[in-house]
């Protein structure tokens, strides 16, 4: 599987932390098309937007909405970071897609840095609004008084769990695509086959897409559910 290998970029010397990568490389290209689809695209701000300024416009919306919906008012002050989560996951996995490309978001290392980041923001944004009263979140007033320690057990695990999940499921779901569309490639080869695996790498492909699309809102939507036990941790 040659194409999850992390690679320096120039020399084949080992990989340090300050190593220019593959990695390095297709995230700052993400980086690249998010600024020239916000900031080039959008610099004439006309009142009949062109066609890359409604592109724009509408991913703002999208992601604007989504934050309205699921945190509530409370939750706007928050739209920059989320937008730029959103964004940075969502051009990361369309990207992926380009034949000869590289997936940064099917590596654990980048994965487990924003879902431990959503996480530890999350946490202190909990701790900062709410003090003390932000540990109510762990415990289930409407239940009954003798379930209520079991189930504030379970609810700290299950925090302390999420960003294992927010993580690994973007990696998983990510690698899994593109580990499929290699099988099927691999097959491709052999001519009394070679019809059938195109049409199934096409199929795949048009999958992808979808998964790339999913696994952006995914994670951006999860990260509103955190950020709103975070602002009003109450049962």
């Amino acid at each position: 599987m040659d194409q999850f290998i992390v690679k320096p970029l120039f020399g084949d010397g080992p990989v340090q932390w300050y190593t220019p990568t593959n990695v390095t490389l297709w995230m700052a290209i993400a980086i690249l098309a998010i600024v020239a689809l916000f900031v080039l695209g959008t610099r004439g701000r006309a009142i009949v937007p062109t066609r890359i300024q409604s592109v724009a416009e509408v991913l703002y919306g999208f992601v604007y909405k989504m934050i309205e919906d699921v945190t509530g008012r409370d939750g706007i002050k928050y739209f920059p970071w989320i937008m730029t989560l959103f964004l940075f996951i969502f051009f990361a996995n369309m990207l992926a897609l380009i034949p000869g490309s590289f997936s940064p978001t099917s590596h654990i290392a980048v994965t487990a840095v924003l879902g431990f980041g959503v996480f530890f923001a999350v946490t202190l944004i909990g701790f900062a609004k709410n003090g003390a009263h932000f540990l109510g979140l762990f415990w289930m007033s409407d239940a009954p008084l003798f379930l209520r320690p079991v189930i504030a057990v379970i609810e700290v695990i299950s925090y302390f769990v999420r960003p294992v999940s927010h993580s690994i499921r973007l990696a998983g779901n990510i690698t899994a695509g593109h580990a499929v569309i290699k099988v099927f490639a691999a097959f491709a080869a052999v001519a009394a086959i070679a019809p059938a695996s195109i049409l199934a790498i096409t199929a795949i492909y048009a999958l992808e897409v979808l998964v790339a699309v999913i696994q952006a809102y995914v994670f951006t939507i999860l990260t509103c559910v955190y950020l709103k036990d975070a602002l009003h941790p109450s049962h």
